[in-house]
């Protein structure tokens, strides 16, 4: 299970009057929208005086006293006071905190605040107090948060693909009973129809959306998320009272924009500073990437602690760590592509200090709560200056000294630039997967047209890398309205069948059980299951066949496995399907792109000018944000530019003159004349799909020519494949 699975097959058939019954609740929707419009707002309920400040005063008492008797605290931090009031008086919030500074609890505290308001009021019986949906990207984070809360005895639970069937059906009860206070779940998760409809019929309505990572929904924020864009709409769909946006890293444009999405006065939004008086920030340039090993060793000698050391790319974790290990070191590499297992038990052993030191990608650090890391070092530039700023965050949170020391030389931009290029496919690929979509054919279903895709096959068919080819569906979804991302299925159902198998299938007189035991196919160890074949044969839906699977499955009957995710697309309006139409729409899907690209080059540039900038690393990191230092200040006096007064100069990046016969030698092993950005590409070592279908990965020229300017690549093979073309059209 990948950290951002959201588990699309759980509660995809979830019959939404199932939540609701056993209420008192009219559940009718005209019902339902005239209740939660005459719902009071806190400031026009009784609560025994008439005055505006005693309602104040008692929303601050609500406050206060769940943060002590729920939560364990005295008194709040920063502005987390501020933001939950506005809550609590029914109004959207934007929370902007430093990584550690307590922003789940902006809506923890109301998401059980909620229930002691209705017991004031006495007004809601026949509703019941409705529940808070937080959505975020992490389910690790989630399943942490949510054991917290269990801890504490409040009510919460996460929906993920790690539940099992009887887990779903629990949490299902539990909030249809009234008993569930926070639902968490991924944005992925929205496009799961079931789960939309089931949320827009909870008893008691949604009282509040958490949006964490909030930053993701604005195409200017450094991790942006096409799920993260189907969050307003969700939002409006189930008719959530309110919603609270949280984020460690939201410059002053992503926050108009997040405040823009959610209809945030600027009043509400609520920020705290990234400066931290306890951490020094520290720099130091070399001329290559082997210069920085000694001094590295050396920084570790001499600071010992809990340390993080942040790489790129999970090679360089390994072999960082190994290195490490040979200088005597005790640490551990952590990336995403390590086992489950072996993730859970290296952060285990980080959190009790018994490793002291983790090299590691981004995949380290959500989440990670841990007082006295006492060092944060990057080995290599940070994408973004929100990312480097989220990463320090995580040094010194029990207010002792921390050192934030930053590696930096002309070598380290290559990597980014390898990133950044590698996302923009050509204008060419992007026309051709178009005429795909467009032309492909519907599926008549009860929920309209319907076309399935396979992302993992589109990107392989037209070379583009999953992340951009996840924003241009989303793009094509929200800004041309032309498809919604509807519940995905899997295409492949296989399982084990277990001792007693037969025996339990043969006596099932259920429809599903016939269904499975007759088209269930058995090759040498795993029986194949067509489950939309089983359904149109017996006249069931596809989603009671694969409720009886999970079911067996839970029941340790088979050892089921689902594989092959397609994306499933309702068709909301007529497809383009013209040239001239086609060509539009890719000229402004590709202008798009273009400067998506121009922008992530323009970040990873002001991550190295805020270290080499002549001010205090401190004050350029929060100007960064919109805001200064304590006091007005303009030097913390203690970050490298103010103990040294001088900047951290860089070496100058050589810049060779375009190698023509290097040029040629791809051209003479690569035939491609179709694109040349495809071509070099190749010179620069961008791996794509289309690289590794044409097997040019084996190859010694793929990355012979990195050291020079991809836009003098570009320009190269501009020209080769012009002239291939002329020649081939003349002949």
């Amino acid at each position: 299970m990948s950290d951002y699975d959201s588990g699309d097959e759980l509660l995809a058939d979830i019959n939404a009057e199932s939540i609701v019954a056993g209420t008192k609740r009219d559940r009718s929707e005209s019902a339902r929208e005239v209740q939660l419009s005459k719902r009071p707002k806190v400031e026009d309920a009784d609560f025994g005086s008439t005055g505006s400040n005693s309602n104040d005063e008692f929303v601050e008492h609500i406050a206060k006293t769940t943060l002590k008797e729920n939560f364990g605290f005295d008194q709040f931090r920063h502005e987390q006071f501020s933001a939950i009031k506005s809550i609590l008086r029914g109004e959207n919030a934007l929370v902007v905190f430093p990584t550690g500074a307590g922003k789940s609890l902006c809506y923890q505290i109301p998401a059980v605040a909620f229930e002691k308001i209705d017991a004031a009021k006495n007004g809601r019986p026949h509703l019941g107090s409705g529940i808070t949906i937080v959505v975020s990207p992490l389910i690790a984070l989630m399943k942490d948060q949510v054991d917290a809360l269990l801890r504490r005895g409040i009510a919460a639970a996460c929906i993920d693909s790690s539940k099992t069937y009887e887990q779903q059906q629990l949490t299902t009860a539990a909030i249809r009973e009234g008993r569930l206070r926070l639902l968490y779940c991924a944005p992925e998760r929205l496009n799961n129809e079931g789960f939309v409809e089931s949320m827009k019929h909870v008893p008691g309505g949604i009282r509040l959306v958490a949006v964490d990572e909030a930053h993701c929904i604005s195409e200017w924020g450094h991790s942006f998320r096409p799920d993260y864009l189907k969050v307003a709409r969700f939002i409006q769909e189930i008719k959530a009272e309110r919603v609270i946006c949280l984020t460690a890293t939201a410059t002053p444009r992503v926050a108009d924009d997040v405040a823009r999405a959610f209809e945030i006065d600027k009043s509400n939004v609520f920020r705290t500073s990234p400066y931290r008086p306890n951490l020094r920030l520290l720099a130091e340039s070399v001329s290559t990437k082997q210069d920085k090993f000694p001094k590295l060793f050396k920084f570790l000698r001499e600071h010992p602690g809990s340390t993080l050391v942040y790489v790129t790319l999970q090679k360089q974790a390994e072999q960082l760590a190994d290195d490490l290990k040979d200088e005597g070191f005790h640490v551990a590499a952590f990336h995403a592509g390590l086992k489950t297992e072996l993730k859970a038990q290296i952060q285990d052993d980080f959190m009790a200090s018994r490793i002291p030191i983790v090299v590691a990608t981004i995949a380290f650090g959500m989440g990670i709560d841990k007082a006295d890391i006492r060092n944060i070092l990057h080995f290599d530039l940070s994408g973004t200056i929100e990312e480097y700023s989220q990463q320090i965050g995580r040094a010194g949170r029990d207010g002792k000294p921390g050192h934030c020391m930053f590696y930096i030389c002309p070598e380290d931009f290559y990597l980014r630039e390898n990133f950044a290029r590698g996302d923009l496919p050509s204008r060419q690929s992007l026309r051709r997967l178009l005429e795909d979509l467009f032309h492909r054919d519907a599926v008549h279903t009860p929920e309209g047209d319907v076309i399935k895709l396979n992302q993992t096959t589109l990107g392989r068919t037209y070379d583009i890398r999953a992340s951009p080819l996840a924003i241009l569906l989303a793009t094509l979804e929200l800004r041309f309205g032309l498809i919604r991302a509807i519940t995905p299925e899997y295409s492949s159902y296989q399982f084990e069948a277990m001792y007693n198998y037969y025996r339990v299938v043969k006596d099932d007189k259920s429809q599903e059980g016939k269904a499975i035991f007759s088209n269930a196919k058995k090759a040498q160890k795993w029986h194949h299951i067509d489950v939309n074949a089983a359904a149109r044969s017996t006249g069931l839906l596809r989603a009671d066949v694969i409720r009886k699977l999970n079911d067996y499955n839970d029941r340790g009957i088979i050892l089921l496995k689902a594989s092959g995710v397609e994306n499933r697309y309702k068709i909301l309006k007529e497809l383009p399907s013209t040239p001239q139409e086609m060509d539009a729409i890719t000229d402004k899907l590709y202008a798009e792109m273009e400067t998506r690209e121009e922008d992530a080059l323009r970040r990873t540039q002001e991550v190295a000018d805020l270290i080499t900038g002549d001010a205090c690393f401190a004050l350029a990191l929060a100007q960064h944000f919109g805001m200064g230092l304590p006091d007005g200040k303009t030097k913390c006096g203690h970050c490298t530019h103010c103990l040294t007064g001088a900047r951290v100069v860089l070496p100058p990046r050589p810049a060779p003159s375009v190698d023509m016969v290097g040029i040629q030698k791809i051209l003479d092993v690569c035939h491609v004349r179709d694109d040349p950005r495809f071509l070099a590409r190749i010179a620069f070592g961008i791996k794509s799909p289309r690289v590794f279908e044409l097997k040019l990965h084996t190859k010694k020229v793929l990355a012979s020519l990195e050291d020079h300017d991809f836009s003098s690549l570009l320009r190269e093979f501009t020209k080769a494949c012009e002239a291939a073309n002329f020649g081939a059209g003349t002949s």
